[in-house]
């Protein structure tokens, strides 16, 4: 099992003149995952349940497709899987340039299949290269329940629909609970991960076990959670990497060997976000980002369901 990142041309440190691609992460599972993919959820939620397209959405994901963002971050609960679904047919990327997440509800107790035949419709594709349990919570506490839901993701990835299933917002025990039992190990773990939210050892574990790692909200210590003790450090490295801060917080998570999921309804600002391709932080950069980020703890979603960082 591999859960390290790609190693990429650039030196630590070193800004090349022409841009560096981001490579990908091999999974435990063999298959690779890009480092940087975009999120169809947060601003794009679609609170409407009628079936008429929003097409304002749709040219949104088609912008963030031709900017060159071919990992689609999607999911039942956004409410917006047609609009991803039509948005990959309108962009007319072939199937095999896409890597493709989704992910069934966390919240309420359904039919696993059932609710993946409706999302492989509702995005246009016969296969997903990602299938994820979005929460835990469904469970309310049961073992039993969340051993069922994995065992429900086992079988539809053995049907090949699925290429690679993980799960979403799981902590060390819900994790623990699912290994009990669990045939396929699961290969990602998506939180919500940036320097006021390091989730203590978790990803050490998550290493430990051969689970890697996927970041939502890694903007938070730049957006959201400003002012903070990061927001000299942020523009001081922008300064040395002739970047914004944000890409500096991109670069952290990268550097982590965690897969980085972003998102903007701005072409110039995605387009911006690649410019993570030409430079790495160094070592002790990016220590130095995780030390100064202990000092604040901030959480921006799930809060009534998380207590803190309490990710034990």
């Amino acid at each position: 099992m591999n859960s390290n990142a790609a190693s990429y041309e650039a030196a630590p440190g070193v800004a090349p003149k022409e841009m560096v691609k981001i490579q990908h992460l091999k999974l435990n599972d063999g298959n690779e995952i890009p480092m940087v993919g975009y999120g169809a959820g947060t601003a794009h939620y679609k609170s409407d349940a009628s079936s008429l397209l929003d097409k304002s959405l749709v040219a949104t994901f088609v912008m963030a497709l031709k900017a060159g963002y071919h990992h689609l971050d999607a999911a039942e609960a956004y409410g917006n899987e047609a609009e991803v679904g039509a948005a990959i047919k309108e962009a007319g990327i072939s199937r095999d340039q896409l890597y493709i997440t989704t992910k069934v509800s966390g919240i309420q107790v359904q039919d696993t299949e059932e609710s993946f035949a409706v999302s492989l419709r509702k995005l246009g594709v016969e296969y997903v290269d990602q299938y994820l349990i979005h929460a835990p919570f469904f469970a309310d506490g049961s073992e039993a329940a969340l051993q069922a839901k994995w065992a429900d993701l086992e079988a539809i990835q053995a049907s090949g629909r699925a290429k690679t299933i993980g799960v979403s917002n799981f902590g060390k025990r819900d994790l623990e609970t699912i290994l009990k039992t669990a045939k396929v190990v699961p290969a990602i773990n998506q939180i919500e991960f940036h320097p006021y939210l390091q989730h203590g050892d978790l990803l050490a574990w998550h290493k430990e076990k051969g689970i890697a790692t996927s970041a939502y909200a890694p903007l938070t210590a730049v957006t959201k959670a400003s002012p903070g003790p990061l927001d000299d450090t942020y523009a001081k490295l922008a300064r040395k990497y002739g970047v914004t801060p944000g890409e500096i917080a991109l670069r952290w998570v990268i550097d982590l060997g965690v897969v980085v999921l972003t998102t903007s309804t701005k072409e110039d600002r995605l387009r911006a976000y690649q410019k993570v391709g030409k430079f790495k932080l160094t070592p002790k950069e990016c220590e130095t980002i995780s030390e100064i980020g202990k000092e604040k703890n901030f959480r921006g979603f799930w809060n009534v369901k998380f207590a803190h960082d309490d990710f034990s």
